[in-house]
């Protein structure tokens, strides 16, 4: 996309200012990283990070059918959540494919905020209101304009946030929401995140983004906070083995395939039900699994996964150096009968297959602290 074309989000001139490199993202010009990645990826393991995730999108469903739209739009019991909770969950299409993943903040009785993906804003705001048709009693909204996403992560970051916020942050369970104040400025605070350790998100009017992530700064200077960019957190996500969307999700790929069937109900009645029972009776054809590299070599998106004599039977979906576990590792389809636990394969690296082996999922499991 023509730089030109690409949406700032309300904290760019922070970020330039702040020294960021900015790079296209989803339609967006994002922080890739300020100090390094590496750097800003241990340091989230280490104390806490926070991140600009402004560019994702929020969708708005209230009225008395707005809970009757979502069930037919996501794979998940979106009834069963209980005022203030959290679930993950995704769009399919009629092929049960992905249309997108979701999370899904339950705000009231008939009101549930999802965040999408932002590179899908466009596309999954026609699937939405295509389906809303059928529900005249529902009522959805793109509010994506009307929050700055911040994400503060990491073993400190409890501590940090219970410096600026009227009421205490570290007793909010997982997966829950709490309405506090920041300095006077309210703030819709989640604990959930996308990076393997404990953390918080806080959705706020865009105009005092910047008071509220340098006022989080400022409080978090002296256990080691740092502003991370884009690049932190995508490796940070792999090592905890979540899904990114346009790489182990797609409109081809069922969460069934992905390893996500953990927020798939037994319902029948949403959009591409039918696909996923018919995959649970007759069996899939892909699954995605973890490999870590045994020889040198770091596997990169696109790479062909090939079996002992060579022939490829997959596809690197994402890879990297683990900075944290100093391993080259990866997420990749394969055929979904040979995804046994030590099963090894090769990772056509530039034209050397170099061999990898399938471990347990996740890569990364934060310890108790």
């Amino acid at each position: 996309m023509p730089e030109e074309l690409l949406k700032r989000p309300p904290l760019f001139d922070w970020h330039v200012a702040r020294g960021a490199k900015m790079v296209a993202f989803g339609g967006w010009e994002m922080p890739v990283q300020y100090s390094g990645i590496v750097g800003e990826h241990r340091g989230v393991r280490t104390s806490a990070g926070v991140f600009d995730v402004s560019h994702m999108g929020e969708f708005e469903f209230s009225g008395s059918g707005g809970l009757d739209l979502l069930e037919r739009l996501v794979v998940s019991d979106i009834k069963e959540l209980e005022v203030g909770s959290v679930q993950y969950s995704m769009f399919l299409n009629s092929s049960g494919g992905t249309v997108d993943d979701t999370m899904l903040y339950r705000l009231d009785s008939e009101t549930v905020l999802a965040v999408v993906n932002a590179s899908n804003i466009s596309k999954d705001w026609d699937h939405v209101t295509s389906v809303a048709k059928d529900f005249p009693e529902a009522r959805v909204e793109n509010v994506s304009s009307d929050y700055a996403l911040l994400a503060l992560q990491g073993p400190k970051a409890a501590a940090i946030l219970g410096r600026v916020v009227d009421s205490d942050p570290a007793g909010l369970p997982f997966h829950r929401t709490s309405r506090m104040k920041i300095n006077g400025i309210p703030v819709l605070v989640a604990t959930s995140g996308y990076t393997g350790e404990n953390g918080f998100e806080l959705f706020i009017s865009p105009e005092r983004a910047a008071e509220v992530i340098e006022l989080i700064l400022e409080v978090g200077s002296g256990d080691g906070i740092l502003p991370a960019g884009l690049g932190a957190r995508d490796t940070l996500r792999l090592e905890a083995s979540l899904a990114l969307y346009g790489h182990e999700l797609d409109e081809s790929t069922s969460p069934l395939e992905a390893r996500l069937d953990f927020c798939v109900s037994d319902r029948t009645d949403y959009i591409g039900a039918d696909v996923l029972q018919r995959m649970k009776e007759q069996g899939l054809s892909k699954r995605l699994v973890m490999l870590e590299m045994v020889e040198s070599g770091i596997p990169r998106e696109g790479y062909a996964i090939l079996n002992k004599i060579g022939d490829p039977v997959g596809r690197v979906t994402s890879g990297s150096f683990a900075p944290w576990l100093k391993k080259s590792i990866a997420m990749a389809f394969v055929p979904a009968k040979l995804t046994r636990i030590g099963r090894e394969y090769w990772v056509d690296i530039r034209g050397r297959a170099r061999k990898a082996v399938v471990v347990k999922r996740p890569f990364y499991r934060r310890p108790s602290r």
